[in-house]
């Protein structure tokens, strides 16, 4: 791979791989989930030919357009250039501020091989716990974005949770200490500099 000079950052070091210095990909944050729904062109032979709907994780409607056909070709067989997009709306979720429990049904390619995975996560919505699900196996197992295929994504439970790791989040009164505490001073009692340094911990 060759990249030109001038696109190398300047904060790069020769002591690091320049992979190190690179920004992140866009596609690891920032994802919306979209309905795209699309078909075959009508011929003579096929006058209404049969809709194909996918639910798809992407940063923008132009990436979520990219990946529907991709995984139209996959899986019957049908071409970009021989289809058409019926329809494309971005879905919204229900319940935003509110804590849930997500299962994550997942495939992807190693250097191994193809894998099935299923996943849990406890996000406030389904666009940020495919987020999480994109950086965890980018973290534990090297994976692209474009190696990891979502294959469904579904709420869960407290009580159908399987993973440890999210079992010790739904304790009832979990607390967790406040080890670091600055005090709230009103504006007419600060200074900006003090004899005494404050006191954080209790």
């Amino acid at each position: 791979m060759t990249i030109p000079i001038g696109s190398i950052p300047r904060y790069h070091t020769p002591s690091l791989p320049l992979w190190s210095c690179l920004p992140m990909s866009p596609h690891l944050h920032n994802l919306n989930e979209y309905q795209v729904v699309g078909r075959k062109l009508p011929s003579a032979q096929e006058v209404a030919p049969k809709l194909f709907r996918m639910r798809i994780f992407a940063p923008n409607n132009v990436v979520a357009k990219s990946r529907f056909w991709y995984f139209l070709k996959k899986l019957r067989k049908v071409k970009k250039a021989a289809g058409e997009i019926v329809s494309i709306n971005q879905i919204s979720e229900k319940r935003p501020e509110q804590v849930k429990n997500f299962g994550v049904w997942i495939r992807y390619d190693s250097r191994s091989g193809t894998h099935n995975m299923y996943k849990e996560y406890r996000e406030m919505s389904r666009c940020e716990a495919v987020e999480h699900c994109y950086q965890d196996m980018a973290s534990r197992h090297r994976a692209r974005f474009r190696s990891v295929q979502i294959i469904r994504v579904a709420e869960v439970k407290d009580a159908d949770v399987r993973r440890a790791y999210i079992k010790q989040l739904l304790t009832p009164k979990l607390a967790f200490p406040l080890p670091h505490r600055l005090a709230n001073v009103e504006k007419k009692h600060r200074a900006l500099f003090v004899a005494k340094r404050p006191t954080t911990f209790y």
